[in-house]
């Protein structure tokens, strides 16, 4: 496996990965439990910008992404994700490893994501990697 840095991505493969990501979260858990920010997209369209997408490439696929928005006082890590059937596979560690060690040679020294409580996959890898939890949050939904 190797990772393609933020920006080199060929975007028609890497649409086709989100839009494979989307379906297959969709068809699980749903978006709703989610705490990435799901960009809408218009008549199916994917709406993406490549150069905040890094992704893992094994053989000739993308197989995993991390999307991070270089924010003004601190970058979001706002999606993480491999493909159901390359999960368990260290896919979301190595992209985890490559945008934090990115983010450091370029001075940053923090970065933030939200993870949800259920989620415990994705917080063993977030506390592994550093990870502390820094606040809660409450959403007011209306019906």
């Amino acid at each position: 496996m190797t990772i393609v840095p933020a920006g080199e991505a060929e975007e028609g493969p890497l649409r086709a990965l989100d839009g494979l990501i989307r379906d297959e979260v969709e068809a699980a858990v749903g978006w709703r439990t989610m705490p990435a920010e799901v960009l809408p997209r218009p008549a199916g369209a994917i709406v993406l910008d490549p150069s905040k997408y890094a992704v893992a490439r094994h053989l000739d696929q993308y197989v995993g992404l991390i999307r991070v928005a270089p924010l003004t006082r601190q970058p979001r890590i706002g999606l993480i994700a491999a493909r159901a059937d390359r999960h368990r596979r260290g896919i979301a560690r190595a992209l985890l490893a490559h945008a934090l060690g990115s983010l450091h040679h370029s001075g940053t020294a923090s970065t933030w994501a939200e993870v949800d409580e259920s989620n415990t996959a994705a917080t063993a890898l977030f506390e592994r990697n550093g990870a502390r939890r820094a606040a809660s949050a409450l959403e007011l939904v209306r019906r």
